[in-house]
């Protein structure tokens, strides 16, 4: 049996002749950029959401540094301020920090969840401090409650970096809602992804989402009159129209990727394998099914030779890139020891019982 870790064609199958039906109709409507279909997208989003302004933008990295930006230009931040932001995270988040002249402060992952540990959030606010960058890591919800509380406290921005968790719920409040604002990202292999790429800022707040919009607009409101040095992000009409479809099976998809990680839980037993938080809750959608391994790449390895795809979700820790070299003195063990023994296997809605088995019985050989 052969099983990629994902296949985009297989993903789109069920509903691809309403993708079909609606990119033809976009081609017949003659626009492309800035008109009905993003309307229409954002305004079904927002009411999924329940959210009161969704802003389409070109890609996630796009949303959250659009927010930074925003709140610079609005005086609620400013160059040098601290923004706390997990250390296991993909790179992205803190490039939106430090592309707007912010301080990135890594914090450690708890080791059961992988989201921001919020005892060390604590630890790390201090006089510099203005916000915290919390990211819904694999699909899970952080403790944004517990973040919600610190934050009123300390009179801190709380922004989530929500590429992962779209459809997430805690009770009956959507991810991506908890924070002053939220990114989205629309990648492909997302559990909402376009066949391209875009993002979305979401925020209750009506004038952070006005200066967003015109940031990511040139910086313009009204056309040739720029209120700020701004941006070309915007989420173009095809990719709108087409997350319209995919938005109406997105709650469905995500129960079925609940169901395959609570077959993976219950029946990969395995002592070299360490198996992720068993919550199959709505707090969960499951982007991405991930186990750590010692012997990772003989792990790996020995998948690919059974035909089993397999990716590493995030093999460097922020810190040891060239590009943040002013950090390398940073030590983050935990954040290494996940490093370093994390591997995705594959979870997508569309695979069957028969394959998930196949891969359990696989796991469980090693």
């Amino acid at each position: 049996m052969n099983i990629p870790f994902y296949d985009l064609k297989r993903q789109h199958q069920d509903y691809a002749a309403e993708l079909q039906a609606k990119a033809n109709e976009v081609i017949q409507s003659g626009w492309f950029v800035r008109g009905p279909y993003v309307e229409a997208f954002e305004k079904d989003f927002s009411a999924y959401l329940g959210a009161e302004n969704v802003v389409g933008v070109g890609n996630g990295l796009d949303a959250l540094t659009l927010i930074f930006r925003a709140y610079k230009e609005m005086g609620k931040l400013e160059e040098g301020d601290e923004v706390i932001v997990p250390a296991n995270t993909y790179i992205a988040s803190v490039l939106a920090i430090s592309e707007c002249g912010l301080v990135p402060v890594l914090v450690e992952p708890d080791i059961e969840t992988y989201n921001i540990d919020v005892l060390k959030v604590k630890e790390n606010i201090n006089s510099k401090t203005k916000a915290i960058l919390t990211v819904n890591l694999y699909g899970l919800m952080s403790d944004v409650e517990a973040l919600q509380f610190i934050c009123k406290e300390r009179n801190l921005l709380l922004i989530e970096d929500n590429a992962q968790a779209t459809g997430a719920r805690l009770g009956k409040q959507s991810a991506g809602t908890f924070g002053d604002a939220a990114g989205f990202s629309f990648y492909p292999t997302k559990n909402l992804g376009c066949l391209g790429d875009g993002g979305a800022v979401v925020t209750d707040d009506d004038a952070l989402a006005a200066v967003v919009r015109a940031l990511a607009n040139y910086g313009s409101e009204k056309k040739y009159v720029n209120l700020y040095k701004g941006v070309n992000s915007r989420l173009d009409e095809m990719q709108a129209a087409l997350l319209s479809v995919k938005l109406n099976y997105l709650d469905s998809e995500n129960e079925r990727r609940r169901a395959i990680a609570e077959r993976y839980w219950e029946r990969i037993d395995n002592p070299y394998v360490v198996l992720p938080v068993d919550e199959f809750a709505e707090n969960h959608v499951w982007h991405l099914f991930v186990v750590r391994v010692p012997e990772r790449e003989r792990f790996i390895q020995y998948l690919s030779d059974n035909g089993i795809g397999t990716q590493v979700h995030y093999p460097t820790p922020i810190y040891q890139h060239p590009a943040y070299r002013e950090m390398a003195m940073l030590e983050k063990p935990l954040t290494e020891k996940i490093c370093a023994e994390v591997v995705s296997l594959p979870l997508a809605p569309y695979l069957s019982d028969d394959e998930v088995d196949y891969v359990i019985d696989v796991v469980n050989a090693f």
